[in-house]
């Protein structure tokens, strides 16, 4: 058990609107907050101003409720990012081209009205694409990364255990398959090689992607084998600290992943608390009354640079949302950064 102290949050300015079930991408210096439960306006927060941009809003027939957004891949335009959102409870697929919002808008190019707006996933400029109830499943609390050699595969889990594999090029499902669990929903879900370690670790086996999940007592190590498309699972042990919560928000950091409060459904409790996962050493810690205030239904990510954890709305213990925005530096929670800036400085000096 460790101890924090609360003053290792810095309060940011607040969000222009209370928020539940928030989605977040990063994009360079801005945050970009993609609708909550049922809240259509998208953001963008700017990390260097602490300021807030309207984008826009979702389509007016659009309810969101734990619905998914993630930022695809694309490396031949810096200045341009394409969005896709889709699942929830009410479930849609719709994508956005985005351009920040933060630079000279004056002179506005045909390219750029296209833009900063959701329009339906398609493909050859007519055919539809739907991610979700039209496979007969629920996408509620929908869960996703992106992935593979190329990273054209989209791997989504699902309630009540499902795993699926979307082919972003071929714009279709190559794989469906079961999770060796009982249930999921609004839980973690998170890329092995989306830290640097991670990275190298890939290196030795090109062909095999590496995912982790937890949710409740279930934890599970999934690795996805492209050329033979199968999955190998490996179960997890799990805290009994957060064994009882769900709805917390979380980020993968290096070798550890952390969580941030929660909600335990059977006893109405909301945490305080922060748990680390240490992926190496399969480890879990938990960091008593860490928050500020109980939260849950909120969202962690972090900024460019990978040294700040930005916690962005949710629910308090009285189930009302909140507008809160707060920040706290990795190296509160990750050692073993303090570590690597002391070699760094031993090797300069």
């Amino acid at each position: 058990m460790g101890n924090q102290n609360t003053t290792t949050f810095q309060t940011l300015k607040e969000l222009p609107t209370p928020l539940s079930l928030p989605q977040c991408v990063l994009h360079k210096h801005e945050l970009l907050i993609c609708g909550s439960y049922k809240q259509r306006a998208c953001y963008s927060y700017h990390t260097l101003k602490n300021e807030y941009k309207f984008i826009c809003d979702y389509p007016s027939h659009t309810t969101l409720d734990g619905h998914c957004v993630v930022k695809l891949v694309d490396n031949n335009n810096c200045n341009q990012i394409t969005l896709l959102s889709f699942g929830g409870l009410y479930s849609h697929t719709l994508v956005m081209k985005y351009v920040s919002v933060w630079g000279n808008m004056s002179n506005k190019s045909n390219e750029f009205n296209n833009c900063n707006q959701w329009v339906p996933f398609t493909y050859n400029q007519n055919q539809t694409i739907v991610i979700g109830r039209d496979q007969g499943h629920d996408f509620q609390g929908v869960r996703a990364v992106i992935g593979g050699c190329n990273n054209n595969l989209l791997f989504i889990t699902y309630y009540r255990n499902n795993i699926s594999v979307f082919d972003l090029n071929t714009f279709q499902f190559i794989k469906h398959d079961k999770l060796p669990i009982d249930y999921i929903q609004y839980h973690c879900f998170v890329s092995k090689s989306e830290n640097r370690e991670g990275q190298e670790m890939m290196k030795t086996n090109k062909q095999n992607y590496q995912m982790l999940l937890f949710c409740y007592d279930a934890g599970l190590s999934i690795e996805y084998d492209e050329d033979n498309s199968t999955f190998q699972f490996l179960q997890l042990n799990v805290c009994d600290d957060i064994v009882p919560f769900n709805l917390y928000a979380y980020v993968c950091i290096n070798d550890i992943i952390l969580f941030f409060g929660g909600w335990n459904h059977n006893h109405n409790i909301t945490s305080k608390s922060v748990h680390k996962y240490s992926i190496r050493e399969n480890r879990w810690m938990t960091f008593q009354n860490a928050l500020p205030s109980p939260l849950f239904h909120c969202v962690a990510i972090l900024n460019e640079e990978d040294n700040l954890i930005h916690i962005i709305g949710g629910r308090d213990d009285e189930k009302k949302k909140v507008s809160a925005h707060m920040k706290t530096n990795v190296r509160t929670w990750d050692l073993s950064q303090l570590v690597m800036i002391c070699l760094f400085i031993i090797y300069l000096f």
